[in-house]
């Protein structure tokens, strides 16, 4: 067969992901955070996008009537030939309106929003600048309040400045230091003591005197070894640490397993006494240094609220604080492009306005369907809002998607990191999607997170003396018409974090037991 070379014209469909495509689809799987960033970065970018004013009503538009956007300190794209760097500054601040021949349109309504009426005068008295010692300085010069709040110190900066008071020996600062960068978040000593010792060359006897020394540290309990320890530490902080309340310290397995009759005959004490010893166990901190170093916990706040009208029907309605209002200054691009004069910068421009009008359709849609798929959750699951999660039904991502007209990954995206505010709380819109577990009369399916709440309730209703085995609750369900199998029992328990029933029954034993009572 011979070769040869030709031309062949062939026609043929695909599935081509744009720039802006990806970016669409970006948006809506990002949270109310991740999006606040990504907007933030946008604006740092692009010169022809601003925040719209948070104080005008109406809803947002494409273009804005203000010459210059808001908020922007971003450089020019390139000063045009002519236009002097005075002259942009001018133009950046809003002090007037420059043409290329250098005119001043008086007409130019260029207040920057956010220096107030040019017309009402400064207010007499104390201010920001005067407090900070500042003569002279306007409201931009005012002190950042952050400065005034003070540092949170960590656990080993704690430890870094008891050692300079308790310890005086250069060589045993030094090995303190290391055994201070050994010391977990929890205030656990989580190093090796050997290596170290071999690697300052130094004795181990030398290395166990100073972490005595260390263990004497506020908070008490830090640079244990282990848990036993760590509660030991804290006991002679106390001066309670004697040899019964030892045996047990010594013996913490015996005492998770309420073993009390081994704990009797190791501490050798009644059962008044073992009580009051475990009840001070039980006071003590198992993690002493997480005092120090706390990480604030960032809340949740709801994409969506439902709220139920006079006429048991339900709204909802999304969290505008959590929308970006992001608009597109028409104006100032038409005035900036008739002072491009290179290629570069008219491509620039234009590039800048493409993006931003994508932007701002793509954060519009957005927001419409995750109103959409929210909507279509409520009308789905209105059994949940009425009258609780024991009539939540089962409901997939295919249900949803085909009743709005979606594709199921679309749906995917939008019910990712988005939370629903609601009279029973704040869930997330995943939460709504749940397996279905069938029926044992061919009855209707019941959704797995109502069984997992009926087995909670089950749980929580059992009595000490017929305390209910994984057997006895799959029963128990067949009688509420829920065909599930004793596996998925266990495994839905764990999930709960429920114990087995032989460790429950233990734990309901002592509760009523004297000796528990007395703790």
């Amino acid at each position: 067969m011979a070769l040869s070379t030709k031309l062949e014209l062939r026609q043929s469909q695909g599935l081509v992901m744009t720039p802006q495509l990806q970016q669409a689809i970006k948006l809506l799987q990002l949270s109310n955070l991740e999006l606040g960033e990504f907007v933030d970065a946008e604006l740092e970018r692009n010169p022809l996008l601003e925040m719209a004013d948070a104080n005008a009503g109406g809803p947002e538009t494409r273009a804005s009537d203000d010459p210059e956007p808001r908020s922007r300190d971003q450089e020019a794209p390139e000063a045009a030939e002519g236009e002097t760097k005075e002259e942009w500054l001018d133009l950046e601040n809003g002090a007037a309106e420059r043409d290329p021949n250098g005119a001043i349109d008086t007409e130019a309504d260029a207040v920057d929003p956010d220096a107030g009426d040019p017309q009402v005068s400064a207010p007499v008295g104390d201010s920001w600048s005067s407090v900070s010692g500042k003569s002279g300085g306007t409201r931009d010069e005012a002190p950042n309040l952050e400065a005034y709040v003070a540092e949170e110190i960590s656990l080993q900066d704690h430890l870094t400045e008891q050692l300079h008071l308790a310890v005086t020996d250069p060589a045993q600062r030094l090995i303190a230091n290391h055994l201070i960068d050994f010391v977990d978040e929890a205030g656990y000593l989580r190093g090796d003591l050997e290596g170290l010792a071999e690697r300052l060359g130094a004795p181990m006897e030398l290395i166990e005197e100073t972490l005595a020394t260390l263990q004497t540290f506020d908070p008490a309990g830090v640079f244990a070894r282990d848990l036993g320890e760590c509660l030991a530490l804290q006991l002679k902080d106390t001066n309670r640490y004697d040899p019964a309340i030892a045996a047990l310290v010594e013996n913490l397995p015996l005492v998770a397993a309420h073993d009390y009759a081994a704990l009797r005959r190791l501490s050798r004490a009644d059962d008044e006494d073992l009580a009051d010893m475990i009840a001070e166990i039980k006071t003590l901190n198992p993690k002493p240094g997480l005092r120090f170093g706390k990480t604030t916990v960032q809340p949740v706040i709801p994409d969506v609220f439902v709220r139920q009208l006079p006429d048991s029907s339900w709204l909802v309605e999304l969290n505008t604080e959590t929308l970006p209002k992001v608009l597109v200054n028409r104006t100032y691009y038409a005035r900036v492009s008739k002072t491009a004069t290179s290629d570069k910068d008219k491509t620039y421009l234009v590039d800048c306005l493409q993006t931003a009008n994508w932007l701002v359709k793509s954060l519009d849609q957005r927001a419409r369907t995750i109103l959409k798929v929210s909507q279509e959750i409520v009308r789905q699951q209105d059994g949940f809002f009425t009258h609780g999660i024991q009539h939540l039904k089962p409901l997939n991502l295919k249900t949803v998607a085909d009743a709005i007209s979606m594709h199921e990954s679309t749906v995917s995206r939008v019910t990712s990191n988005k939370y629903m505010a609601t009279s029973r709380g704040i869930f997330e819109l995943k939460y709504f999607f749940t397996s279905a577990i069938s029926s044992s009369h061919d009855g209707e399916a019941h959704s797995s997170e109502a069984v997992r709440h009926r087995i909670k309730q089950l749980i929580d209703n059992e009595s000490p003396d017929k305390v209910l085995s994984d057997d006895k609750i799959v029963e128990l369900l067949k009688f509420d018409d829920i065909d599930i199998a004793r596996r998925t029992v266990a495994k839905y328990r764990e999930a709960m974090r429920i114990a087995s029933s032989v460790q429950r029954r233990r734990d309901k034993k002592a509760a009523l037991s004297p000796l528990q009572q007395a703790t």
